[in-house]
């Protein structure tokens, strides 16, 4: 393993010596302006480094380090993705199951919706809109805040029937947190457990030890978080309990990466004795690629968006951001490399990490 610089100028040398190639990481550490803290996570080849700058917070004196947790928003899709698969791997469930199989009893379904099935929710395929019916009006006190906080899951569960879909379940592919957020709630329903949280740490955090990772919005003791800016003022910790399966993960740089490599090598990313083998085979199996659009220029596993290249390699990539954190995800494991970077501030108004992060991850293929 290469080193895990925690600094920009160590950061430079480490690379050059390690014989990384040449990357715009200036680039990269400086496209999130209105930023207090920028962490990098790079994967070549089995060697990776980490990159930390700044501090937690603006005028703040605590440093970010390599497990300081960042809001990961949407790339918390690629998490619930993985627990999919890991519970088809135990038998729990099969892919195509009808989702109405594993909600609670009494959910009904939207107007021709009963064929929704778990993949169609896992690769936007279900037809549900983006978001679901009744947040709007819940969300508009807590606009520039948090506008999931105040729905629950009760509401999530009871805006399926109001729904209106816009296309037949598995013929159309349309970004929608509210299907992802159902698909947490069927997960859940499947294990038999009352929340997405306890599942996710029993079936996913702890076997892959990602230690500095949670899915709550409240801190743990000994843990260090950044705050959160959306056009230079902070925010509070991001709250979405009625969909957690869609935003709710928290990670560290080191954590994230970890979670990645172990997409981008299955059977190389831990130890063998710690991995069980439903994990194992649900890494394999979420990378699968399951449909792809008209000319094959896009395609999509569960979750991941999947680019193909030139060189027949294929680059998966997924971001997210929240009211105050953007978040990148991306590797090809033809090429064996992999980019993260979380900076804590809301997309938007200037802020390039998103791009620059997956240039960043182009040129660590060259």
């Amino acid at each position: 393993m290469a080193p895990e610089p925690t600094s920009p100028d160590l950061a430079a040398s480490l690379l050059d010596r390690t014989l990384w190639p040449t990357l715009p990481l200036s680039a990269l550490l400086s496209s999130a302006p209105t930023a207090s803290a920028v962490a990098i996570g790079l994967h070549r080849d089995g060697r990776r480094a980490l990159i930390v700058d700044g501090t937690t917070e603006h005028h703040g004196d605590v440093p970010v380090d390599a497990a300081t947790r960042f809001e990961l928003g949407s790339v918390t899709k690629t998490f619930t993705a993985l627990l999919l698969a890991e519970q088809a791997a135990r038998g729990e469930l099969r892919h195509h199951d009808p989702v109405l199989r594993h909600l609670p009893p009494g959910t009904r379904p939207p107007p021709g919706g009963t064929a929704i099935s778990l993949t169609h929710l896992a690769t936007h395929t279900s037809g549900l809109p983006r978001l679901p019916p009744g947040l709007v009006r819940t969300a508009i006190p807590h606009l520039f805040t948090n506008p999931y906080a105040a729905f629950t899951p009760a509401d999530t569960l009871r805006a399926l029937s109001r729904a209106r879909l816009r296309f037949r379940p598995g013929t159309r592919m349309r970004y929608s947190n509210f299907g992802v957020g159902i698909l947490g709630h069927a997960l859940s329903g499947a294990a038999g457990v009352q929340d997405y949280e306890s599942l996710l740490n029993d079936r996913i955090l702890r076997p892959l030890g990602l230690h500095d990772t949670d899915c709550g919005s409240t801190a743990r003791d000994g843990a260090s978080y950044v705050t959160g800016y959306w056009r230079g003022r902070a925010r509070p910790p991001f709250r979405i309990p009625g969909m957690p399966a869609a935003g709710a993960v928290r990670a560290g740089v080191r954590d994230l990466l970890t979670f990645t490599e172990a997409l981008l090598a299955p059977d190389d990313a831990v130890q063998e004795s710690a991995r069980p083998d439903p994990l194992r085979a649900a890494l394999h199996d979420t990378t699968r690629p399951r449909l792809a659009t008209r000319k094959g220029a896009q395609q999509i596993s569960l979750i991941w968006n999947i680019r193909p290249q030139r060189d027949g390699s294929s680059i998966y990539h997924h971001s997210g951001g929240t009211r105050g954190c953007t978040v990148f995800a991306g590797f090809s494991p033809q090429q064996r490399i992999a980019v993260v970077a979380l900076a804590n501030c809301a997309p938007g108004g200037g802020n390039d990490l998103i791009q620059r992060a997956y240039d960043t991850l182009l040129a660590l293929g060259v």
